[in-house]
């Protein structure tokens, strides 16, 4: 098996292939994720969702992808009655996380822009499937954030899968999805922040939602990215790291960010009701593993 890496989407995305075939995965994984961050940033002023953004209050055509992928957030929202919320663009904005990652050290201190929550906001994003259209409301700004990082990494194992390109493994910056076994019969995925022990993955994917990679600071008050949608400030949920597998990237992104937010407690009994498998950090190191998480082994 071999690696190959490239950036996208705010990420480093690493694809692991047969080594007769490693460049032509990495060539077209780069192609598929360049598409989507081209379609789905909203660091980009030139993506659809920035146009789609700057068009609050009137109703505009998208495009098929782009349309994919609200429905996707749309279904998430309702199904997790909007712990998981794509339109706090906004609130990420004004904290401070108005460019990209890979800039946001050259930025230096900023002030903060109160941005007053409007609960529910998703709610009031008006979709019409006839024209694919969406009309989203004044003061509001998507975010689909992780869940297209996950529909990416979906969309490129299967392209990949399509292409004959198997056992495969791709991986945006913990969201990842598999397609066969490797030689060894299993993919090891390291979890956690000292990066062991593993879990032996067969099929499916793993996500990861985490509040210590992705800080910064703003009038000496420290910021991460997953924001409590009845605030619309950083959450403060004890929970450092949720990592849950589920069948697609798709499903395991959203089940994640989600258990992390609604902490210790409601967290791995939210999973539980999902009849989904994981794993929580707390802030004090403690460990909680719920539902059938696959057996750790060092390594």
């Amino acid at each position: 098996m071999g690696r190959g890496t490239f950036a996208a989407m705010g990420t480093t995305v690493d694809v692991l292939a047969p080594r007769l075939c490693l460049d032509e995965a990495i060539d077209r994984a780069r192609q598929l994720f360049s598409q989507w961050e081209s379609v789905l940033s909203r660091f980009r002023l030139d993506s659809e969702l920035s146009r789609v953004n700057r068009s609050a209050g009137r109703e505009v055509s998208v495009s098929e992808l782009f349309w994919c992928v609200l429905e996707a957030a749309f279904q998430a929202a309702q199904a997790t009655d909007g712990w998981f919320d794509f339109a706090m663009g906004r609130h990420l904005q004004a904290l401070g996380y108005d460019v990209s990652w890979e800039a946001m050290a050259r930025t230096g201190e900023r002030g903060i822009v109160a941005a007053p929550l409007i609960p529910r906001a998703w709610e009031l994003v008006q979709l019409n499937s006839d024209r694919r259209t969406v009309r989203v409301p004044d003061g509001v700004q998507l975010d689909f954030g992780g869940i297209a990082k996950g529909m990416a990494v979906d969309a490129a194992v299967e392209d990949l899968r399509a292409a004959g390109i198997v056992p495969v493994m791709v991986n945006a910056g913990g969201d990842l999805a598999v397609s066969g076994v490797p030689p060894e019969g299993a993919w090891p995925v390291a979890v956690g922040r000292d990066s062991e022990p593993t879990v032996a993955l067969h099929y499916g994917a793993l996500a990861t939602s985490g509040t210590t990679r992705r800080q910064w600071i703003r009038g000496g008050r420290t910021y991460h990215h997953l924001l409590d949608p009845h605030t619309g400030y950083p959450s403060d949920s004890p929970v450092i790291r949720a990592t849950v597998w589920a069948p697609t990237a798709r499903e395991a992104e959203v089940l994640a960010k989600v258990a992390l937010l609604r902490g210790w407690q409601e967290g791995a009994e939210f999973l539980r009701r999902m009849g989904a498998a994981g794993e929580l950090e707390h802030e004090d190191g403690r460990i909680q593993a719920v539902g059938g998480w696959p057996r750790r082994s060092k390594g």
